[in-house]
Formats: C-alpha cells, sequence, structure tokens
C-alpha cells in the first residue's frame, strides 16, 4: 500500500519545489525518525539520492515520493495530506498503524 500524498500535499510539494528552485528529479522523502513525545516522529525533506536497494519509490499527482524500508514498516498505508486553514496550516499524517499520538500530530507510537 505505501504512502498515500493527496492532491492538496503534491500541489505544495511542487510549490515548494519550485520556489525553492530545487533541481530536477528532486523527490519527496517521507521516514521516521526517533524522538517526540510518542517514540516516533513524521519526517519529510526532499532529497536527489534514491538507493534502488533500501527505497521504495511511487509517483503520485507529479510528486515521486520516496519511504526507506525501516520508515515503510510503520507507515503503510499513511496518508500525507495539506492543511491551510485558520486552526492549522501544514502537513499532516494520517497513520492507520498509530496506536497512541500527541496532541501536536507530529510523532506518534506504534
Amino acid at each position: 500500500m505505501g504512502i498515500l500524498l493527496t492532491e492538496r500535499a503534491a500541489t505544495e510539494v511542487k510549490k515548494i519545489i519550485d520556489e525553492q528552485k530545487l533541481e530536477a528529479g528532486t523527490v519527496l522523502r517521507v521516514g521516521v525518525t526517533g524522538g517526540g513525545c510518542s517514540g516516533f516522529s513524521y519526517a519529510l525533506g526532499f532529497d536527489k539520492a534514491i538507493d534502488e536497494k533500501n527505497d521504495s519509490k511511487s509517483e503520485q499527482h507529479g510528486v515521486t515520493v520516496v519511504v526507506d524500508k525501516k520508515s515503510a514498516l510503520y507507515l503503510d498505508g499513511t496518508s500525507v495530506d495539506f492543511h491551510d486553514g485558520l486552526e492549522k496550516r501544514g502537513f499532516t499524517f494520517e497513520n492507520p498503524n498509530a496506536v497512541k499520538s500527541c496532541g501536536c500530530g507530529s510523532s506518534f507510537q506504534a
């Protein structure tokens, strides 16, 4: 199943790539790092390098999304969206594997 990037999130990613004048072939890397108040934190970033052996890659709404194998275990089925409203602004994660998450939504426990 992998990571699901919404069209709204993809539009924001393309906008950031354009505004920051990142190189052609830049990918969105989604991952998990240790830490945060619930044990794991979500990581979003841009990368040019893809490890064909350890990364899974998908094309979604014109954005190449890359996830390393370790993170994929915790992120399978996760939806990444973007909100731009009065109550919140930024990328959000809807993770079916999270058994507990913090109030800020940036860390979780699996």
